[in-house]
């Protein structure tokens, strides 16, 4: 029998990148539900607050709280699926951005007729996408200020940035209660984490990939003894839901609050891209200035849609970015799956409800974990940023510092305007502006002094200079 002749001009098959990768179906819809149990919270926190502020009733509470998450699942889908420019087609996903709660709540305040307000809200946050949309080819083209020394600050600044919120978690489920960090739930988050550190170290395979979820899974079974877990949200939830396109009246259009929410969205587009560039290093395909500027496109097409389903403005969740790096799973495919899932919860509340069950305490035990990965994949980053130059030592050493002002002194800026502060407040923004801005002086403007070496940042000058009197061949 003749064998095959092989052509030798046949161009070789590229192999696929695990971005792209489609895993099987069980596997796909376990960490999928993973990637939605890990944001789940904070697609909910801001419709539950916004939503009490306004007065809402526990039903329509329920209805905006769906609403969020159907319209979550559909800019996630954006995202990592891409229509046309639209969407940075890794596995990113999109939610309802906490940045908006203050302004969102200051124009509750400012609204006589507590009915206006969602309408105001919402008109608000259809203009600020739409004028996203248009700028976010131009906000793309920063990413050449971006080198790894400032990916891996902002990176790092990111998961310190989460920290709060899973220490937050941990302490219980009503700051204003008298058990709000008590021992109890203190346990239960170490329990968590205890269960998710002895998954990870003693499993492997698909077990090992899904060990967050395992936690919380387990983690709600341990609590049911303590009284924590409560099935109330599950008894009371409807079957099925959909959210009836402006169910809160026709948008209204108001300069105020169209300004204020104008501004979130350019902290929300600065917090995408750098959460863009850090998921672009985890991953191994790093984000140029097209997948930015699809990515944006993705964040505000969503928020300016958001609105026709009672939804709110949508941006990163960068909580999924340390799951991707801790699972090492890659797939944009498997953040889709979650997209699916929170559509399906937008339109089955009963569904949505079964995430509720899991107590914060057990959130927050997984969350030391979450977070703890992205900070982790920043410094990773760093250690190739070149900290042998004392330029870049600077610019990490001054850039952490302002990024982590809002984290250990939240009243720093107390005394500054409201719209300021909604900017300020962010550490992961006013980190990433200080890193850039620093870069510039101290590598670009007037040639920089890149071949400043330094040992270690807290030696004596005599040891620098006589480090680099050594290394130097002219001893210059």
């Amino acid at each position: 029998m003749a064998k095959p002749s092989l052509r030798k001009d046949a161009a070789p098959v590229a192999a696929q990148h695990p971005v792209d990768e489609r895993l099987p179906a069980l596997k796909m819809a376990t960490t999928g539900l993973q990637h939605v149990a890990a944001m789940y919270a904070g697609v909910v926190a801001p419709p539950l607050i916004v939503g009490a502020a306004v007065g809402l009733s526990a039903t329509e509470l329920t209805f905006l709280t769906g609403a969020c998450l159907f319209t979550a699942g559909l800019a996630t889908f954006l995202q990592t699926l891409g229509v046309w420019n639209i969407g940075a087609r890794l596995p990113f996903v999109n939610g309802v951005t906490f940045a908006g709660v203050a302004p969102m709540l200051a124009v509750v305040d400012s609204t006589k007729d507590k009915d206006d307000a969602l309408p105001v809200i919402f008109g608000a946050v259809i203009v600020a996408g739409i004028l996203g949309f248009v700028a976010a080819p131009f906000f793309s083209k920063a990413v050449r200020f971006f080198p790894p020394v400032v990916t891996g600050t902002v990176i790092t600044l990111i998961g310190i940035s989460l920290m709060p919120v899973a220490f937050g978690w941990a302490q219980g489920p009503n700051p204003a209660a008298d058990d709000y960090g008590s021992q109890k739930f203190l346990a239960l988050a170490g329990i968590t984490l205890v269960i998710v550190l002895l998954l990870r170290r003693f499993t492997r395979g698909f077990v090992k990939q899904i060990a967050v979820l395992l936690g919380l899974v387990l983690g709600t079974l341990v609590a049911i003894p303590f009284g924590v877990t409560d099935f109330d949200p599950v008894k009371q939830a409807d079957v099925v839901g959909f959210p009836t396109p402006f169910h809160f009246g026709a948008p209204q259009f108001t300069a105020a609050a169209i300004l204020s929410l104008c501004v979130v969205m350019v902290v929300s587009m600065t917090e995408s891209t750098a959460d863009m560039l850090a998921l672009g290093e985890i991953v191994d395909r790093p984000a140029d200035e097209k997948t930015i500027a699809a990515g944006l496109r993705a964040d505000t097409l969503g928020s300016a849609v958001s609105p026709l389903f009672n939804g709110f403005m949508c941006s990163a969740f960068a909580q999924n970015i340390g799951l991707v790096a801790m699972t090492k799973i890659r797939s944009r495919y498997v953040v889709a799956t979650g997209g699916g899932f929170l559509v399906l919860m937008g339109l089955c509340p009963m569904a949505a409800s079964l995430i509720a069950v899991v107590p914060r305490p057990v959130l927050g035990g997984a969350g030391v974990v979450l977070f703890g990965s992205v900070a982790a994949s920043g410094i990773q980053t760093l250690v190739k940023a070149g900290l042998d130059k004392d330029n870049n030592v600077l610019i990490v050493a001054v850039s952490l510092a302002v990024g982590l002002i809002p984290i250990s002194a939240p009243e720093f800026y107390h005394a500054f305007p409201e719209t300021a502060r909604i900017v300020l407040d962010s550490g992961i923004s006013t980190g990433c502006v200080a890193a850039v801005v620093l870069n510039l002086l101290f590598n670009h403007i007037g040639g920089g002094r890149d071949a400043d070496e330094v040992t270690a940042p807290m030696e004596s000058g005599g040891d620098i200079a006589e480090t680099r009197a050594v290394s130097s061949p002219s001893g210059a």
